[in-house]
């Protein structure tokens, strides 16, 4: 069975959240994201994808990209725009787009679990584009990018899912490209406790 942890989150204060909010780093070239960007200084692209920031000319995989995601990374944290949560929970996370929801749990799962196909492999990666990320998680010591993975249709997990998602969200916002994004928080540890230890069928 697969690992799955609850852990200490950075979440944008709600206030801030639909500014922060950004497309995945995957989606657009560096042009597309510096006119996305452009005008918002707390935008997460300048984290994603932080060759926004410099000149053209310098290469996407230049050192110097990761290290400037790190101190755009580190500005939003000593601003108060990221606050890190003061325990391991886990998460539900909810996205609406053509009113259409789709709700998850957020939390860690295992490299070595992915590795042992124990976590199903969905696509091939380019050996460059791991490479790349792996880089940026090396340098900024954040994993920036969530990565969604499926799991068996199960009772207790809907059930609890669709008690938390009943209650008002801690951040509810529409982005830029109009999909909607609710997050909620989960902090009885006995519920945290038991979601880890869960298998299912």
């Amino acid at each position: 069975m697969a690992i799955f942890k609850p852990f200490k989150a950075w979440r944008p204060v709600a206030e801030k959240a639909a500014l922060v909010a950004s497309k995945p780093y995957d989606v657009l070239n560096s042009d597309e994201a510096r006119i996305e960007a452009e005008g918002n200084p707390i935008s997460f692209l300048r984290i994603g994808k932080p060759e926004i920031d410099l000149d053209p000319s310098v290469d996407i995989h230049d050192p110097q990209v990761y290290l400037k995601g790190k101190e755009n990374l580190m500005k939003l944290i000593q601003d108060g725009i990221l606050v890190e949560d003061p325990e391991n929970y886990f998460y539900v996370y909810a996205q609406t787009m053509n009113g259409r929801i789709q709700y998850g749990l957020v939390g860690c799962a295992s490299v070595e679990d992915y590795w042992n196909d124990i976590i199903k492999k969905h696509e091939k990666t380019r050996a460059d584009k791991e490479e790349d990320r792996c880089n940026h998680v090396r340098v900024t010591n954040a994993h920036t990018g969530p990565i969604f993975l499926t799991y068996p249709d199960d009772d207790f997990i809907n059930s609890e899912v669709a008690k938390i998602s009943a209650v008002k969200p801690e951040i509810d916002i529409v982005a830029q490209d109009g999909i909607r994004h609710q997050c909620w928080v989960i902090r009885d540890k006995e519920l945290n406790s038991l979601i880890e230890k869960y298998k299912t069928k």
